[in-house]
């Protein structure tokens, strides 16, 4: 029984990981806690769904959704984020993300009704033993597309031009623009990528929960004691901590009593002891400011 929890608390931790991605990505592009990540993810998953039921395979439907999410994303940054990041306002920056939460969340429920939803899994339905362990086909796709979303995103971020002035303008952004490279351009690229990986996680975890407008909310939470947990300055770190999340998570459930009550006060707790432990998170690096 040990052997399954963790099992599954791996592929749970996996989609965390990946939303704690975006978290991430959205914080080091403009400074900000993005709270709407859940609720584009969760417009992703909602628009992967309605091409489906228009008779798009789901994979087909994933890519549509992923691009529509980037560029919507894109559009937010652009309108709703930049003008507040240029006049450094940090608090009127989490209030407009948090009215986008609830805006995004009441719209999905007008378009697509407050009614559940199935989605189809993308890795079929079954289940493969592993180590003795039965592990359901869609937790092992789950795991590995995370994977291959966080390679892809070392790969770009570590060996491209692109990843080069992107990490150029967020570690030194007035360096940055001195050397020619537009801090506005990657702030935009920053969000795209997190909508794009949210829409991603989002159609992951839909055929687990599914789908309805309340689905992200303690997906959210989740994730965020993931990114505190890793780093909110760390792509790594949000995996690792979704890993780790993911995994407490699904002892707690099993082995505390009436455990599956108090599994959102796990990762409350998570967030706190952490931020008074080791703020920076496990794989984060300490701010250091010269005065």
């Amino acid at each position: 029984m040990l052997l399954q929890q963790l099992a599954d608390g791996v592929a749970t931790g996996a989609v965390y990981g990946a939303l704690a991605l975006a978290i991430v990505l959205v914080y080091r592009a403009s400074r900000t806690l993005n709270f709407a990540q859940g609720e584009l993810a969760l417009l992703g998953a909602y628009v992967s769904w309605q091409l489906t039921a228009w008779g798009l395979p789901i994979w087909a439907a994933l890519l549509v959704a992923t691009a529509a999410l980037a560029a919507l994303s894109a559009g937010v940054e652009r309108v709703l984020v930049r003008p507040l990041v240029r006049r450094h306002q940090a608090l009127p920056l989490i209030i407009v993300t948090l009215g986008l939460m609830i805006a995004l969340n009441a719209i999905i429920g007008w378009v697509w009704t407050y009614q559940t939803k199935e989605v189809p899994a993308l890795f079929g339905s079954g289940a493969v033993e592993i180590g003795g362990v039965a592990v359901s086909r869609q937790d092992v796709g789950i795991v590995l597309t995370v994977l291959v979303v966080a390679v892809a995103l070392g790969v770009l971020f570590e060996l491209t031009p692109v990843g080069l002035r992107m990490r150029a303008a967020i570690s030194a952004p007035e360096s940055a623009e001195l050397s020619g490279i537009s801090t506005g351009r990657t702030m935009t690229a920053g969000w795209a990528i997190a909508g794009a990986v949210g829409a991603v996680a989002g159609t992951l975890i839909a055929p687990e929960l599914f789908l309805h407008p309340g689905m992200m909310t303690p997906v959210l939470i989740y994730a965020f004691a993931a990114a505190t947990l890793g780093g909110l300055d760390s792509p790594p770190g949000a995996l690792v901590g979704g890993i780790v999340v993911g995994v407490i998570e699904n002892l707690a459930g099993s082995y505390l009593p009436h455990g599956s009550d108090f599994k959102q006060v796990v990762a409350l707790a998570i967030i706190v002891v952490v931020l008074l432990v080791r703020p920076q998170g496990l794989l984060g690096r300490r701010e250091v400011v010269r005065v």
